[in-house]
């Protein structure tokens, strides 16, 4: 790792272009990052669908849409980067085109990977880093980059969920904050991930919802439109269900999570969102790296995940994975329950 520059730092950019997911993990390196640079700018240079995540942490100053900027000349993007001000970038996603264009921007120090060969030529600050085959959490690894500005190397899991920030929430309309109910465990199901994840399918969430008493749970189902109509045979099945998919933006999800109680999902999105906004975050994982919850578990207090303890190499080749299916209904209805008490609902 090469030696870090000793020129003042007051303005930051974070560049992580992926999903919903890898955003939420990334956001405590803005929260880090003001720790150590308390005046310091940070902006953040995402994508249009993970805008209003980003907006809402309290540590970004600023957001920058790759999707805007890409379409325009590569002059124009080195000149937008110019126009930041920027001292440094942090390669948090690694993107050949962003870190060639942040060189040519001539920004004074570009942080990426060693294992990026793009990233020799240029960032002129490279951190060793293998993601593959590293034994600490997504999270974790992200915050590696930011050594040479003086953060620590290992940063505990505790440590990060307390860097998330997410306190600009949007206001919902009464009709929607009405749903939510005050004597009763409000519970978001949220069985789909846009193929972005092993799924529990819905055989094991329709046996989940009938173990849950429905005069002590309220239940959501999340999603969006499309997959709304894949959720249909749960909705004619139990009526009672509250459909929630397609009718929320981004940020409109966040405050609604926000205030419920728990939330139950695969390896997505809402499931990060909802341990970053402190409610139990219930999340199903398969044991197959690089996909396990050793790597992408939810970071938070009241985060708590289900996993199969048996490998299931066998899995890699289908995405119908027998070890999610194999995680039982009854494990996390007995541990929902457990929950009762805890609110006192």
């Amino acid at each position: 790792m090469s030696q870090r520059p000793t020129f003042s730092r007051k303005t930051f950019i974070v560049s992580r272009t992926d999903a919903i997911g890898d955003v939420v993990l990334t956001l405590p390196v803005a929260g880090v990052l003001k720790s150590l640079y308390p005046s310091a700018r940070i902006l953040f240079l995402g994508r249009s669908y993970t805008e209003d995540i980003i907006r809402a942490s309290e540590h970004i100053d600023g957001f920058l849409n790759w999707d805007d900027w890409r379409q325009l000349p590569e002059a124009g993007v080195v000149q937008k980067l110019r126009e930041t001000g920027a001292d440094t970038i942090i390669h948090v996603f690694p993107d050949r085109d962003i870190a060639r264009m942040a060189w040519k921007a001539r920004i004074r120090e570009r942080i990426g990977t060693t294992n990026r060969l793009y990233h020799w030529r240029y960032c002129n600050i490279r951190v060793r880093l293998s993601r593959k085959n590293s034994p600490y959490h997504e999270a974790q690894l992200n915050l590696r980059l930011l050594m040479t500005l003086g953060a620590r190397p290992l940063y505990s899991l505790a440590e990060i969920g307390g860097y998330y920030g997410l306190t600009r929430l949007t206001m919902l309309p009464p009709a929607v904050t009405g749903l939510l109910a005050p004597d009763r465990f409000n519970l978001i199901l949220h069985p789909k991930s846009r193929g972005s994840a092993r799924e529990w399918g819905l055989e094991n969430f329709r046996q989940l919802i009938a173990l849950l008493p429905r005069e002590r749970y309220k239940i959501f189902l999340t999603g969006t439109a499309a997959e709304g109509q894949l959720l249909s045979p749960l909705l004619q099945e139990y009526p009672f269900l509250t459909d929630l998919t397609g009718r929320l933006s981004l940020a409109q999800l966040l405050t609604f999570i926000s205030g419920a109680d728990g939330l139950v999902a695969a390896s997505t999105g809402p499931l990060h969102m909802a341990a970053a906004l402190g409610i139990h975050a219930l999340g199903i994982y398969p044991p197959i790296r690089p996909m396990h919850p050793g790597r992408w578990a939810p970071v938070g207090e009241k985060a708590k995940v289900f996993v199969k303890k048996d490998n299931c190499e066998a899995c890699r080749r289908t995405a119908d994975c027998t070890c999610m299916r194999e995680i039982r209904p009854q494990q996390l209805g007995d541990y929902l329950q457990a929950l009762l008490s805890e609110h006192g609902k």
